[in-house]
């Protein structure tokens, strides 16, 4: 299976013993809170740009107390690309689940899907999106399981409508224009305005069919 690195976001038990130690998914309710301030901070400022004195002030703690929730800066980064990429999945999943067994329904609810993740959890993915290069290389690596398990879902969508000859092309750039159009509407899509998510993946499904 053609795997589209870079483009969206397989589960595997090929990780190493280090990399699932991280526990960069902690269930706790104040873990969570400083991740959602962490990567609102990150798209203000930039991953480089912020520094651990920075990340403390935005979440009412001193320094040396972020290290009780957190091993370094490093971990914050996999903290918060990993919440929304298990947010991603666990939405796709659940629509698809939904909605009916045609490859125009999958597709429609796919886009949906992936609009109403970035719109619910904006900075995250914006986070996701562009400070994935500054992962360190284990980190990169288990995270790279989340991303292929949401990216295995677009396969099977885009390979269903392919089959059906709804739509045409290359399945390796169809979901690169897919993927990259979606994703871009974080930068535009003003939810205050006249368009619903849903107007949004219509136009995009009725874009992509059309001959």
């Amino acid at each position: 299976m053609t795997r589209w690195r870079g483009c969206g976001f397989l589960l595997s038990n090929q990780a190493s013993a280090s990399v699932n130690d991280m526990n960069v998914m902690n269930a706790s309710p104040r873990r969570k809170e400083l991740t959602r301030l962490a990567a609102q901070l990150f798209v203000q400022e930039g991953f480089d740009r912020t520094t651990v004195r920075m990340l403390a002030q935005e979440m009412g703690i001193k320094s040396g107390s972020l290290f009780h929730h957190f091993k370094d800066k490093q971990e914050i980064l996999a903290a918060v690309i990993e919440e929304g990429t298990q947010n991603a999945l666990s939405i796709a999943k659940a629509a698809l689940q939904k909605c009916d067994d045609d490859p125009e329904a999958r597709l429609h609810a796919m886009a949906r899907a992936h609009l109403e993740t970035l719109f619910a959890d904006r900075n995250a993915h914006v986070v996701a999106l562009f400070e994935w290069r500054r992962l360190d290389p284990d980190a990169s690596a288990h995270l790279r399981h989340l991303r292929d398990a949401y990216e295995a879902l677009w396969v099977d969508v885009i390979d269903d409508a392919l089959a059906a000859e709804l739509i045409h092309g290359d399945r390796f750039l169809v979901s690169r224009f897919i993927l990259g159009a979606l994703n871009w509407t974080v930068r535009w899509y003003d939810p205050s305005g006249p368009r619903t998510p849903d107007d949004l993946a219509d136009e995009l499904v009725a874009m992509i069919m059309a001959r």
